[in-house]
């Protein structure tokens, strides 16, 4: 979805003194943040904005993004871009079935950012570094004070979930993909100085499977910037005056969010739409597959694509769902349909890792028949919820989860705090 960032998010804190130098790898530019993990690493690179220069090298997969080159410009002392084509990527990345690498590595894999990065280490431009997802690890220069890799999810296990339910040879190839990033995210947690995930649910997982890094994982959780996602606002109704709006958002290309709104529109919510003939099934995101768009021939199916603003389709909707059936790390739809103080129908898989009470904060349901009745009880009563947004006021405020990683940029070997609050 092209979601409008809050304004203040634009503003940069001025340098008064000369900083240390950071380097920032993320494998997707960090703005606009406008989906799960752009919001994660815009704000991680605001927060070290603070604290050191940061050079920032980056892909952009979608020729949309260009566009916001400046607008990270005040951030950032150096920015390194460089194009990644998916489809040339895909072809590129089948050269790991050769090398016995996992496929994610040369999907995302470029000389002239190695290169960069190496550059910056050697004339001492940069002290310390920071990688954004696993995939990214591969070209952080080695003798920083300080290298942290920001690992986000497990993604080897989503890869592991997917195997199942595609057909041979897919189904081998996720399940190959799965043990070799896991080798490689093994591999890395282990040469990092720290490891953070999303979650403890998160971290406790990859605990288990590198115990000999385990004091150099741990976990800082997402923010939900509350003031824009606030319900207080007044917000234009985007639906028509006789529809109940259950709304699904996210990024519609993304294959989890797709099986979760096929399995949702074909399987849960004729029987919604039996018990409230106004219930209106609304998918809001950019991207949309040809299956997903496929979906809006059913009746009371709606399919916006992207819109400039997510919030008012949350904010006019009797609930939100998110039934997904693979997901990893914490999901920022849920958390910000809860900061609208929305209730959420969400499943186990959607919810997990999310410091939240089912049954209060949000409802849990998990098969086509308790999703369909919690669907339909909340289309029934139309009450909001502001204990959900309570819940993110209390738990997910961005400065307070960021400020807890600055102890990992010290150049002292004792184990921050955040290291030991994810037991195993």
């Amino acid at each position: 979805m092209r979601l409008k960032p809050p304004f203040h998010v634009r503003l940069s804190c001025k340098k008064a003194a000369k900083m240390d130098g950071l380097l920032f790898l993320a494998h997707r530019i960090p703005f606009p943040p406008n989906k799960g993990d752009k919001i994660r690493s815009f704000h991680l690179l605001r927060h070290l904005g603070t604290r050191y220069e940061i050079h920032l090298g980056a892909f952009v997969d979608d020729p949309d993004d260009w566009q916001y080159r400046d607008a990270l410009k005040p951030y950032c002392a150096s920015i390194k871009l460089l194009p990644l084509h998916p489809r040339r990527a895909r072809l590129a990345s089948l050269t790991g079935l050769l090398t016995g690498e996992a496929l994610t590595l040369p999907y995302y894999r470029s000389r002239e950012l190695g290169r960069w990065a190496s550059g910056l280490a050697d004339t001492g431009q940069v002290t310390r570094g920071l990688a954004f997802s696993s995939a990214m690890a591969q070209f952080m220069p080695a003798g920083l004070a300080r290298r942290v890799l920001d690992m986000v999810d497990v993604d080897s296990d989503k890869w592991t979930q997917y195997a199942p339910t595609r057909r041979w040879p897919l189904s081998w190839v996720y399940a190959r993909e799965g043990r070799k990033l896991a080798a490689w995210e093994a591999r890395v947690a282990q040469d990092f100085d720290a490891t953070l995930l999303v979650s403890c649910d998160e971290a406790a997982l990859l605990q288990r499977r590198v115990p000999q890094a385990r004091h150099k994982i741990g976990a800082f959780e997402n923010g939900v910037d509350a003031e824009y996602f606030s319900p207080a606002r007044d917000y234009p109704n985007p639906y028509s005056s006789d529809a109940l709006g259950v709304v699904f958002t996210g990024a519609m290309d993304y294959w989890p969010n797709v099986d979760a709104v096929s399995w949702f529109a074909e399987r849960v919510f004729p029987a919604v739409r039996d018990a409230v003939p106004a219930a209106q099934f609304t998918i809001v995101g950019s991207r949309p597959t040809e299956a997903v768009l496929a979906l809006a021939r059913q009746p009371g199916v709606v399919v916006t694509g992207s819109v400039p603003d997510v919030r008012p389709w949350l904010a006019h909707a009797a609930c939100a769902v998110a039934p997904l059936r693979i997901a990893r790390g914490i999901q920022n739809k849920v958390l910000e349909a809860m900061a609208m103080a929305r209730p959420v129908v969400a499943t186990a898989q959607a919810a997990e890792g999310i410091r939240a009470e089912a049954g209060r904060d949000f409802i849990l349901a998990q098969d086509e028949a308790g999703l369909a009745g919690a669907v339909i009880a909340q289309l029934q009563t139309r009450a909001a919820c502001p204990q959900a947004r309570a819940c993110v006021l209390a738990h997910y405020d961005w400065p307070r989860n960021l400020s807890m990683i600055d102890a990992l940029f010290d150049a002292a070997p004792a184990a921050p705090a955040i290291l030991e609050t994810c037991p195993a």
